[in-house]
Formats: structure tokens, C-alpha cells, sequence
């Protein structure tokens, strides 16, 4: 089981484990550095992200820099002038354009006053693990995808679903609100799902039209050109942001507090949200690589993910609870978490059957 190989049950065991633990130090330091009770730094929601997410793309960019994992092998080259690129260029940069709306929308959805870490984690991977199926269906349609999708991972969508309704339309949420009657929530919401849905597309697109002979390290060279492309777009924009604020005195509610993150730092506190911030750009390796993994539908892959990351809610919020003295989940925090559960006994039962299917199509044991 423990076993390395690409495309191992091993492999995606380690991944997921990796995944659970850099998400549960994400969750919670927006928790820590976020909450206005007394003895917290009461940090802004807005200046948080600003240095997480500042020092989490920095991170992540500097790494696949370093190891120079965007020199992709490339099935095709395309001349524009004297300058010759990819051809998946074309389509993992408009993914690296998704990622740049991603990366701050996930950290605003769950850094709401009002709203917790696990409702929001909830939602946003609900929502997640239904785009991955519909995925699966549009490309099995148009023979992208020569897979089928395990009824077993079809049930645990649906256990997916109960838990992500369990929680939006039961009407109680531990004394928080629902979230979706606020508008800023919802508009953050549809703009993390949208670029979502575009992002697990072409990753999937990738995934089920290259050829065995230019797989190797592939997903490194995809994860590479995303994740330059969202870290120069992510930065572009909070420049020009910036420079709009200055020059014109633009102020409110979250777009002051953006600014004051650059022009006026939170002494003492600022290198310490980067620093616990760099968790979440660790996270990103591990997220790609799950969504990105070998021999595994949209479904399959998204599932994985998107549980592992609401266990990872789950635990966090334990977690502040018991050492920082935060609210412990409710008894319908707990029904959504036993549908969690019992999603991934089901898909575990998918994994058993995908890792025959691989042996007859490799011939060899994984």
C-alpha cells in the first residue's frame, strides 16, 4: 500500500496525507490570526490574505523555479515570430488565470466574521467534488476521457451532496448565518466555483490527452506554468489596486484594509501571518497533484481532494476549539461529517477497483 510508484494507491495515500496536514495549519491561522476575541491579534480577514497569500505564491513560485520544472516536454511547438512555445500553453495559462482567482477567493470565503471554517470548506468542496463529475461526464461525452466512472464513485457524490445540503439549508449552523444571504459571500462564492469548474477542465483535458511517451514529469511542468502564471497575475493586479488607492483615496470596507496590509504593516504581527501563510502554498502542490493524479476520473480525483480537505475543516475547527478556546462543531457539523465518511468509504471501494483496472492496462503491479 505504502508502495511510491506513480498512479499507487501508496502515492495517493501520501499526497492526501500531506494535503490534510499543510490544510489543517492553513485553517488554523485564519482562524488565530483572524479572531477578534480577546488575546488574538484580531488581524483584518483582507490583511491576512494579503501576507498569506503573498507568501504562499512566492513560495510555491520560487520552488518550481528553482527545480526548473517549466521546462516541459511539449507535444507540439508554436511559432509566433521569433518566439517559439508550447502549444499547452494556450490552455494551462488560462488555468494559471483561474488559479490567481482561486487562491484569494478560498482564504476570503472562509475568513468571513460570522461564518465557520468548516461551513465554508463545506460549500466551496461540495461544490468542487459536483464540477468534477459533471467533468468527467462532458469529457467520457466528447471521448477525451475512455474511463468510465465507478458507481461507487457516482454514491459518493451524493454523500457529498447530503453534506454539503446538511449544512446550507438546514437553517442552523452553530448560530451562524446562512451564509448565502450575503451578497459579497455570494459573488466570491460564484467566482471561486466558475474559475473552478474551468480549471478542474483543463487539468483533466491535459491529463486524458497526453501521450504515454510525454507523461513523465508532466504534472510538474503543468503545475509550473499555472502556478507562474497565477503568481504574476495575482501580483499585477494588487500592484495596479494599489496604485488606483493611492492616487484616487478609493476606501472600503475590505479594499482599505488591503491597503493598510502594504502601506501601514501590522507591526509585529505581518512576518508571522506570512510565515504560517506559507502552509497554504504547500498546500497547492499537493491539491494539483490529487486533482492531476494518474489513471483516475475527474470524479474520483476530485473526491479525494475536496474530502480530504473538509476532514481537514473538521479538524482544524476541533483543534482551535480545544487549544485557543474557540466553538466546538455542532451536532449538525457532525451529521455532515458522517456523510464525509461514508464518501470515502465509497470511493475507497472505487480505489479498488481502478488499481485493477491499471494492472490489466500496464501489465505489471502498481
Amino acid at each position: 500500500m505504502w508502495r511510491k510508484d506513480e498512479g499507487s494507491t501508496g502515492r495517493l495515500i501520501q499526497l492526501s496525507l500531506g494535503y490534510l496536514g499543510f490544510y489543517i495549519i492553513t485553517g488554523l491561522s485564519v482562524k488565530y490570526f483572524t479572531s477578534m476575541d480577546p488575546g488574538f491579534p484580531g488581524m483584518h480577514s483582507m490583511e491576512y490574505l494579503v501576507y498569506s497569500t503573498a507568501s504562499s505564491t512566492l513560495l510555491a513560485t520560487t520552488v518550481v523555479l528553482f527545480l526548473k520544472w517549466y521546462k516541459m516536454d511539449s507535444i507540439k511547438l508554436i511559432q509566433l515570430g521569433r518566439l517559439k512555445f508550447p502549444s499547452e500553453f494556450l490552455y494551462i495559462i488560462p488555468s494559471g488565470l483561474c488559479t490567481a482567482v482561486v487562491v484569494p477567493t478560498t482564504t476570503l470565503l472562509y475568513s468571513f466574521r460570522g461564518i465557520s471554517v468548516m461551513v465554508a470548506m463545506v460549500i466551496m468542496r461540495g461544490a468542487v467534488i459536483i464540477i468534477g463529475r459533471i467533468v468527467d461526464a462532458i469529457q467520457i461525452r466528447r471521448g477525451i476521457l475512455k474511463k468510465k466512472v465507478y458507481w461507487e464513485e457516482n454514491v459518493a457524490v451524493l454523500f457529498a451532496l447530503l453534506a454539503v445540503s446538511t449544512k446550507v439549508f438546514s437553517g442552523s449552523s452553530g448560530g451562524k448565518a446562512n451564509p448565502f444571504t450575503s451578497l459579497p459571500v455570494v459573488i466570491i462564492f460564484v467566482s471561486y466555483i466558475c474559475a473552478y469548474a474551468i480549471r478542474i477542465y483543463i487539468m483533466n483535458y491535459y491529463k486524458n490527452t497526453r501521450p504515454k511517451e510525454y507523461r513523465k514529469n508532466s504534472n510538474k511542468g503543468f503545475f509550473a506554468i499555472e502556478q507562474i502564471t497565477s503568481t504574476v497575475t495575482i501580483y499585477l493586479v494588487a500592484v495596479v489596486l494599489l496604485i488606483v488607492v493611492k492616487t484616487t483615496g478609493w476606501s472600503g470596507e475590505r479594499i482599505t484594509p488591503f491597503a493598510n496590509a502594504v502601506f501601514h504593516p501590522v507591526q509585529g504581527l505581518w512576518y508571522w501571518a506570512m510565515i504560517f501563510g506559507t502552509a497554504f502554498g504547500i498546500v497547492a502542490f499537493f491539491s494539483v497533484f490529487i486533482f492531476m493524479f494518474r489513471g483516475r476520473t475527474a470524479t474520483f480525483a476530485g473526491l479525494v481532494n475536496r474530502l480530504t480537505s473538509l476532514i481537514a475543516g473538521t479538524t482544524s475547527t476541533l483543534l482551535f476549539a480545544v487549544f485557543f478556546g474557540g466553538k466546538f462543531p455542532q451536532i449538525i457539523d457532525w451529521i455532515s461529517l458522517m456523510f464525509i465518511l461514508i464518501a470515502v468509504g465509497f470511493i475507497a471501494c472505487a480505489e479498488k477497483k481502478r488499481i485493477v483496472e491499471l494492472k490489466i492496462e500496464n501489465g505489471k503491479i502498481l
